[in-house]
């Protein structure tokens, strides 16, 4: 009995694992595009373009919401509800703000010339930066639902799963960003 208690602590949970599973897929297709990138700049008809200056901006608001996440997290452990509220609130505030800065910095790219179809590399810039925004609207709209349900008198579930899992992922848009930032100054 006590071997097979033990055996179950030891497993990854569902929803974990599922989550990892989804980081990777979502590794995979930035890979790909990634990859992809690569090889058509290499061959003719490629221009190459400055990142808006928004998007360093961007980048350090949602290293920012990285550490709020971890204060949400670190509340939400200590069950004071009070400051995990607010600390999910200002993640949340903090990816809406990320999101509205790509927007202004693809306003400001469109302003300049470069637009969707002008190009295959202003293309690739507007479909990768384009899918990890999506991604991270996604983890927006997770943190203001969790944001809702913390204020239910309903039920008051305190297993710290669902916060780990937005950590989990929230790091995971932060370091894909840094990731496809760093990847468009150097390959450009």
């Amino acid at each position: 009995m006590i071997a097979v208690m033990k055996e179950e602590r030891n497993r990854i949970h569902p929803l974990k694992f599922m989550m990892w599973a989804a980081c990777a897929s979502i590794v995979m297709m930035f890979a790909g595009l990634s990859s992809a990138y690569i090889v058509k700049r290499n061959q003719g008809n490629w221009f190459t373009f400055d990142i808006p200056i928004i998007f360093y901006y961007s980048t350090a608001v949602i290293i920012l919401s990285s550490v709020t996440i971890i204060l949400t997290r670190k509340a939400f452990i200590n069950r004071q509800m009070k400051q995990y509220k607010r600390w999910l609130a200002i993640t949340s505030i903090l990816g809406v703000m990320f999101v509205l800065l790509q927007y202004l910095g693809f306003r400001e790219l469109w302003a300049s010339g470069i637009t969707l179809t002008r190009n295959v590399s202003f293309s690739f810039l507007y479909i990768i930066v384009g899918l990890h925004a999506v991604h991270v609207l996604g983890g927006v709209i997770a943190l203001i639902s969790m944001y809702w349900k913390s204020f239910s008198r309903r039920s008051k579930n305190y297993s710290p799963i669902y916060i780990e899992l937005m950590g989990t992922y929230w790091h995971f848009v932060d370091g894909l960003w840094i990731y496809l930032l760093l990847f468009l100054i150097i390959i450009r």
